[in-house]
């Protein structure tokens, strides 16, 4: 019996002193895991500790692999509902939406072991719930070399920033052209974090710093939200990196071609994860580790921000669901929304920014040409101007409601994928409505992430009667998701569905007319409309073109007739007042 008891303590005892081991060790040599490895060192972590983690499939990529997603918590919480119930607060880890960024991959696989093996850290979980997306992009994982990043300090390989589509997944949070978006866009609305991290790499200057920040933009956010931010959250989370020396700064977003020019703050729109969350009215981050510092300094100073962020979240847990709980209350209560923003260059303020000196030295290519040189032997700290502020462009009441036609069956899956609640008509019916005309836009000229963009959207706004019909569903701007509903169903707004082509065809005229058979009809509508004559001829004074030219005058009209299809411009969404 003693013999069976020793034996059975000694499997104990190996099982436990096995799962206080380092499932893979993190960045050995420079390198950082592919997606096989990563998946199946979570796969080893959930069964060495299954009473405090859960593995689950977040849905299928665009390449048909998992996405995997890995719930951490003092109970082994499984559901989002559960979490909720538990009272504490979420965090949502975002990795590898870039694979060729792989800082975060290997802090979070770092973070998730130390958090399980250190009781001071374990601690952690008696008030948070921890949500990993270990790897986004599966396709850009398996596009692994050693070059998509021209300069990068190492690993020696990782992944490419496109998907299987080839798409940029940090631009796929509204319009969802990909399966990876479509399956994120479902889980966060039934989890809706209270602090969400996306974790990167960025380029451009260089400069002393190893991590950068980028966190919700504060006059976009709800006002007290916005405060809490700038005054307890960021500073706390800065002096904190900055105490385990390894101080960060904001993103370095520059003015023009050094940081010495001043830097300005990351206008974070939807089509950003980070942009996405704040719609939910979380409290979102991009860590941006510089990427031409080595490796594992990059995935140290990425894990610090994790610990940081994780430690004051425990620790003012209470505080910062009250604080998200008005802000969410206040949203739902918002009369206005800001749809477009610009950068406003009149409120500069002073940052204190440790950089490195810089020199124009002659380029070989190219003739005459130069070359800017960051000087690393010249390092320096001084004042530079930032511009972190945006100020209002376009600005919208919200409705009382929308009506979406179930024709637009593409936008009203990603309002479900959101958890947007919708009501049904029941029967045919003429409403009395705002809509809008679509008077002017501007559109790239080439491809943007498969699309031709809308800016510059002008409308004009009309009362009129409009024919629904039933199942047409009407969507009521009283829930919680207000924000998500008017920044992207308001055809001006920065990402929305009106901007990313979901309504192109209304773009197009679809009846015309001859004008050898319209010509006597014109002659009959001027002589019938005083009104319609006189604008004609004041056109025609006005306009020597027009004047000039007999199709144009038969355009104007055959726009002017009952003719012309009312339906050509109109955006099919209508507003209720």
């Amino acid at each position: 019996m003693i013999r069976y008891y020793l034996l059975y303590s000694f499997l104990i005892s190996s099982l436990i002193l096995q799962a206080q081991q380092p499932i893979l060790p993190i960045y050995k040599e420079n390198q950082s895991y592919d997606y096989a490895a990563v998946r199946a060192a979570y796969q080893a972590i959930a069964e060495a500790y299954p009473a405090q983690t859960h593995l689950e499939e977040m849905g299928l990529s665009d390449q048909g692999r998992p996405i995997d997603f890995f719930i951490l918590s003092e109970e082994g919480l499984q559901t989002a509902a559960a979490a909720k119930a538990s009272g504490k607060l979420i965090v949502w880890i975002n990795n590898g939406i870039h694979p060729g960024e792989p800082c975060g991959i290997d802090a979070s696989l770092e973070l998730v072991q130390n958090i399980l093996r250190r009781p001071k850290q374990r601690a952690w979980l008696k008030e948070i719930v921890l949500c990993v997306v270990p790897i986004y992009n599966v396709g850009g994982a398996h596009q692994r070399s050693c070059c998509s990043r021209a300069a990068q300090n190492g690993p020696l390989a990782y992944g490419f920033r496109g998907n299987a589509q080839h798409l940029d997944l940090n631009r796929d949070f509204i319009k969802c052209d990909s399966r990876n978006a479509q399956a994120f866009n479902r889980y966060y609305s039934l989890w809706q974090p209270d602090f969400f991290v996306d974790t990167h790499t960025t380029n451009g200057s260089d400069h002393q710093y190893t991590l950068t920040l980028i966190a919700g933009q504060a006059d976009k956010m709800q006002s007290l939200q916005a405060a809490y931010q700038e005054e307890e959250l960021l500073p706390a989370l800065y002096a904190g990196m900055k105490k385990r020396k390894k101080e960060m700064i904001p993103y370095v977003y520059t003015m023009g071609p050094t940081p010495e020019d001043g830097i300005k703050g990351f206008l974070e729109t939807p089509r950003y994860s980070s942009g996405y969350a704040n719609l939910f009215q979380s409290w979102a981050f991009i860590t941006e580790a510089l990427k031409y510092k080595p490796y594992a300094e990059r995935v140290e100073h990425s894990l610090a921000f994790l610990e940081e962020l994780l430690a004051y979240g425990a620790a003012h847990r209470l505080e910062l669901q009250q604080v998200r709980a008005k802000a969410r209350a206040a949203v739902l209560a918002q009369d206005s929304f800001c749809l477009r923003w610009a950068l406003d260059t009149s409120r500069a303020e002073e940052l204190v920014f440790k950089g490195y000196e810089t020199e124009m030295q002659p380029s070989p290519f190219g003739e005459d040409e130069q070359r800017l040189v960051y000087r690393k032997d010249r390092p320096y700290s001084k004042v530079i101007p930032y511009y972190p502020h945006y100020k209002e462009e376009v600005v919208v009441k919200a409705p009382r409601a929308y009506i979406v036609p179930q024709s637009q069956w593409r936008l009203l899956n990603r309002l479900r994928w959101n958890g947007v609640e919708m009501r049904p008509l029941e029967a045919d019916t003429s409403i009395a409505v705002e809509a809008y005309y679509i008077r002017d836009l501007q559109t790239v000229k080439q491809a943007y992430e498969g699309h031709y963009l809308h800016q510059s959207v002008a409308v004009e706004r009309v009362y009129m009667p409009m024919q629904f019909y039933k199942g047409d569903y009407v969507v009521s701007c009283g829930q919680p998701l207000k924000r998500y509903l008017v920044e992207t169903l308001e055809p001006q707004g920065h990402d929305a569905f009106f901007a990313w082509n979901f309504f192109d065809a209304i773009l197009q005229q679809k009846e015309w007319f001859s004008p050898f058979s319209f010509e006597s009809i014109a002659l009959e509508l001027l002589e019938n409309d005083p009104y319609l004559k006189a604008a004609f001829e004041a056109k025609k004074k006005e306009e020597e073109a027009f004047a000039k030219s007999r199709y144009q005058q038969l355009y104007f009209i055959y726009q002017h007739s009952p003719y012309y299809e009312p339906s050509h411009r109109l955006y099919p969404i209508a507003r209720l007042p």
